[in-house]
């Protein structure tokens, strides 16, 4: 014996009334407001312009889902919150995932599964499958693709700065840093970090400092020295801003983890303005002393009035033995209720040392510690769970990528004031988050929105904001975008 469906469930009343839930609510989903992000991206071609480019080893005829359908599908995943690939399983038939997808939604096609995503990500085919492993000459290709996919990736980063910029910038500056990437399991280079106490793989990351667009983002082992590879990472990324913008002014900062004389060598051949932080150590204690131990005395009479105080010294002469000459050295020296401190930063700018520690090292506390904190926890990019090294690279790619998206998101909506800095999930709750009615018919799909949603006129300013600083990107003339390849539209 079977039971009927049922159309209704009660669930209790209030005061008199009875609470039912019936399901034929229609169509509703969870995301509308990723309509308004998809808007700006799509016209400018951001994911169909690296769709184009990506190699794809995979077999002609086993082929259902497009490059750019399979990128398009992991963005605006990651962008909504479902970073996993098993999150595919449910979205691969929701209709407004469809819609950004550029997929009908009352089709029967449904997006791409979680399998068949982490097959792209590995670059699979199933080409020669009836032979062994080692005899598939595809084995290669494979190989190939995976590893021209993250150079790939990471050019079209420094591309799609350049074209989306209306003139050529007067200063840019490469903040690179480097994080921590738990791993689990036995993933391929991930290796235990004593500093971090923990099995991680240790990417290094490039954002410009401006406006805190990611330039470039590396994956590497878990026991690196943070510098490594970083020379060739900043050289590609200065030789393509030059490209484009032959006059413009490069600077270079970052904290410790890349103060190496590889990098002082490499910025001053460049000529290019660096302040790298500086582990302290025996000789630079001694240079600072005196100056510390007036700062002490001048706390110890006037501390009850001001809590605080620094001063900033200059060692002029310092070299290092590693060194193949001798370099600036700026001192912050700091007094607080908490204890003392004293912290050093290598430089070859000429501003005075208050200058060079206040007005631009300091400053990477916004870039790029804000960005790097806003994808690992609004963007969930430290989520790095395939087996193998190089498809968790270009995950991490992904990631950037619709952090990219996010950063483009905020600068068109700077005509509103209460988004233009709003972090990934702020942005994920008050816009993105809409639960809406989807309707189709033959000539139009459209979204209704609940007439009680308080939102409503922010939601219409952030679109007349997105179309406005789209037409003025696609219709304006880019400078640099004739010298990095790439079309707006």
């Amino acid at each position: 014996m079977t039971s009927e469906p049922t159309s209704h469930l009660t669930l209790g009343n209030v005061a008199l009334q009875q609470i039912q839930v019936t399901f034929d609510g229609g169509r509703i989903v969870s995301d509308a407001g990723l309509l308004t992000v998809r808007a700006l991206e799509k016209p400018l071609r951001i994911i169909a312009d690296l769709a184009e480019r990506l190699p794809d080893p995979r077999s002609p005829k086993y082929i259902q889902h497009s490059k750019e359908a399979i990128l398009t599908q992991e963005v605006y995943q990651i962008l909504a919150g479902y970073p996993d690939f098993n999150d595919a399983q449910t979205l691969r038939d929701d209709p407004l995932f469809k819609i950004l997808a550029n997929v009908s939604p009352d089709g029967p096609t449904p997006l791409a599964c979680g399998s068949t995503l982490a097959r792209f990500d590995y670059a699979f085919t199933r080409r020669q499958a009836e032979l062994p492993p080692e005899e598939r000459p595809a084995i290669l290709e494979m190989g190939d693709a995976q590893c021209q996919r993250l150079h790939i990736l990471n050019d079209y980063l420094v591309d799609l700065f350049i074209r989306t910029r209306l003139s050529p910038p007067s200063e840019i500056i490469l903040d690179g840093d480097c994080t921590d990437d738990p791993t689990h399991g036995q993933q391929t280079l991930s290796g235990y970090h004593g500093y971090y106490r923990q099995h991680q793989y240790y990417p290094l990351l490039v954002y410009e400092g401006h406006t805190g667009f990611p330039l470039a983002a590396w994956l590497r082992p878990g026991t690196v020295h943070g510098s490594c590879g970083a020379v060739d990472i900043l050289k590609a990324i200065v030789q393509k801003l030059r490209a484009a913008w032959p006059e413009v002014r490069i600077c270079v900062r970052s904290d410790n983890g890349l103060a190496v004389p590889e990098l002082y060598q490499f910025c001053e051949a460049e000529h290019l303005p660096y302040a790298f932080g500086y582990a302290t150590n025996a000789v630079l204690q001694r240079a600072t002393a005196t100056a510390f131990e007036g700062l002490q005395t001048y706390y110890a009479f006037y501390g009850h009035r001001e809590p605080h105080v620094q001063r900033f010294e200059e060692i002029g002469d310092y070299q290092a033995d590693s060194w193949d000459r001798p370099r600036r050295i700026v001192a912050k020296l700091e007094i607080t209720p908490q204890g003392s401190q004293r912290r050093f930063v290598v430089t070859n700018r000429e501003e005075s040392p208050e200058a060079v520690y206040r007005d631009f090292y300091v400053q990477r506390g916004a870039v790029p510690e804000q960005p790097i904190g806003e994808m690992k926890n609004g963007l969930q990019a430290d989520r790095l769970s395939a087996c193998g090294f190089r498809a968790n690279a270009f995950r991490l790619l992904v990631h950037t990528l619709a952090y990219a998206i996010v950063v483009l998101f905020r600068e068109a909506l700077a005509s509103v004031p209460e988004l233009a800095k709003a972090t990934v999930s702020s942005l994920r709750t008050r816009l993105w988050k809409i639960g809406a009615v989807l309707h189709t018919s033959a000539r139009r799909i459209w979204v209704r929105v609940s007439e009680t949603w308080p939102c409503a006129e922010l939601w219409g300013r952030v679109v007349a904001a997105v179309q406005g600083w789209v037409a003025s990107r696609r219709e304006g003339v880019v400078a640099g975008a004739s010298a990095c390849g790439s079309r707006l539209m």
